[in-house]
């Protein structure tokens, strides 16, 4: 399972006859496998990498790093889901280090994100402090390489 988990995650799209090719099973073998992830939600969702740049489309986005206080009462797991219900959230996770929690988001503006911060993530009552950084460039994401391809200006002899 664990081979066939990797192969769909590197590419969703590769048809089922190539993954059961590299997988040494059969077509059948290999629908059963991804029926299977899917049951056990092992699978839970399907994603394209676009480059909004390339495409001319205006796109912020921005990575939160949250202090919060967990009560007794009330975990991490609580106050990551009361931020993730935030339709403008995309991720939350909690990490390990100088921060408890990682919020990604995605806006239009900077000030629209700013505003998401200061009028709706801040004042949350287990929210101590919010650190905000602005996505500049893309170079690699998911594994796939967003650099510009530079022309090689290079001449060549043939004799």
């Amino acid at each position: 399972m664990e081979e066939f988990l990797r192969l769909i995650e590197h590419n969703p799209m590769m048809p089922l006859e190539d993954m059961a090719v590299l997988l040494g099973r059969t077509p059948e073998e290999t629908a059963a496998l991804f029926d299977e992830a899917t049951a056990r939600g092992y699978i839970r969702g399907y994603a394209a990498y676009v480059d909004w740049d390339e495409a001319g489309i205006s796109r912020v986005e921005a990575f939160i790093e949250l202090h919060v206080s967990p009560r007794k009462s009330c975990g991490f797991d609580e106050i990551a889901g009361n931020i993730a219900a935030f339709d403008e959230v995309d991720s939350v996770l909690l990490m390990s280090g100088s921060y408890d929690l990682l919020v990604m988001i995605t806006g239009k503006s900077f000030q629209e994100i700013a505003l998401f911060v200061a009028k709706r993530l801040s004042p949350l009552d287990d929210v101590l402090s919010t650190s905000t950084s602005f996505l500049l460039r893309t170079y690699k994401r998911g594994g796939r390489l967003y650099q510009d391809k530079e022309a090689d200006e290079r001449e060549r002899t043939v004799l």
